[in-house]
């Protein structure tokens, strides 16, 4: 039950005023930020950096909450039902604000009408790896390599509908490739076998595959993003490798459910963007391969309506099912 107009007022005139800790430790109730995923991947692995910081600037406790499932619209659903007091936020990505609804007829939300959007965090690249054992040493390589084998390389993702599914559709359809989609219940475990070589390879993001690729687990073989990314210097992008025009960045950010009031969104912003502004988290970010993306809440709002018909040509083109 959202909660009534003359307790939300008080509320959104608490923010204001900057007294949100002493408000929060009088109610002692936690910040519950959503994490529609497992443990592991990127959306995971961003929440876990910025919870601390929040904490920290609003005088709370702030808990990272896995709800997983259904391609992240499980935990989306569930926050898109929270009371929009600025109380439970969800760690939302490309997947759950601009693919999913594509995927799903029957969405427990519309990533549009709603949410609030709070602060766009970040911009993660995609990373192709394969293992280090592989036989491919470049993009072009592996792409011959599928090409002259239609249908018996593998990639893999964290489920069907995933970002790493949408983005490996959108290079088979940009290369003119057939390959088997392996999906897995989460990021990790689909690196998982990807290390031990159960399957061929996958396209995810930086900070979920970074750690193994410095350590001669993985190779990797291009990224998405239009430039190189300063994490792995060294390694080509999709378009360098011959796939013009080719970019598939991820991106990830927080919202609100409808419905919260201006001021407490317009205080989790300023939270948000001082918190990617410290020296140590974007040391952190740029370690996993993150470009942290400060702004207003006006420009995520503008980038998933930007994002929501481009993915949508994707799915269609690609005729990708998530059961």
């Amino acid at each position: 039950m959202h909660p009534n107009p003359s307790r939300r007022a008080v509320l959104a005139a608490t923010l204001a005023t900057g007294l949100m800790p002493r408000a929060r430790a009088q109610s002692a109730r936690p910040l519950r930020l959503v994490v529609p995923f497992t443990p592991g991947g990127s959306t995971d692995i961003l929440a876990r950096a910025l919870a601390p910081k929040l904490a920290l600037a609003l005088g709370t406790n702030v808990v990272v909450e896995n709800r997983a499932g259904a391609g992240g619209s499980l935990g989306a659903g569930e926050v898109a039902r929270a009371e929009p007091d600025g109380n439970t936020l969800l760690m939302g990505h490309i997947g759950t604000l601009a693919v999913n609804p594509a995927l799903y007829p029957k969405l427990p939300y519309d990533p549009i009408k709603s949410f609030a959007p709070v602060a766009w965090v970040a911009r993660v690249p995609n990373v192709l790896v394969v293992p280090a054992t592989a036989k491919a040493k470049t993009l072009q390589e592996f792409i011959a390599q599928a090409q002259a084998q239609p249908g018996r390389l593998t990639y893999s993702s964290g489920g069907n509908g995933s970002a790493a599914h949408i983005t490996f559709e959108l290079l088979k359809l940009r290369a003119r490739i057939f390959m088997l989609h392996i999906p897995y219940r989460g990021t990790a475990p689909s690196i998982n076998d990807l290390i031990a070589g159960q399957v061929d390879s996958t396209f995810t993001g930086t900070p979920a595959v970074l750690p193994h690729v410095k350590a001669g687990r993985l190779r990797a073989l291009a990224v998405s993003s239009p430039q190189r990314i300063a994490a792995l210097p060294d390694v080509p992008t999709v378009a360098e490798s011959g796939v013009a025009g080719f970019e598939a960045d991820q991106w990830y950010g927080v919202v609100a459910p409808a419905g919260t009031p201006a001021a407490v969104v317009a205080r989790l912003n300023a939270e948000i963007n001082k918190a990617l502004a410290l020296p140590d988290v974007a040391q952190q970010l740029a370690t996993e391969g993150a470009v942290p993306t400060p702004g207003t809440p006006q420009d995520f709002a503008a980038l998933i309506a930007r994002e929501l018909p481009r993915w949508a040509e994707v799915v269609k083109a690609g005729n990708v099912k998530v059961s």
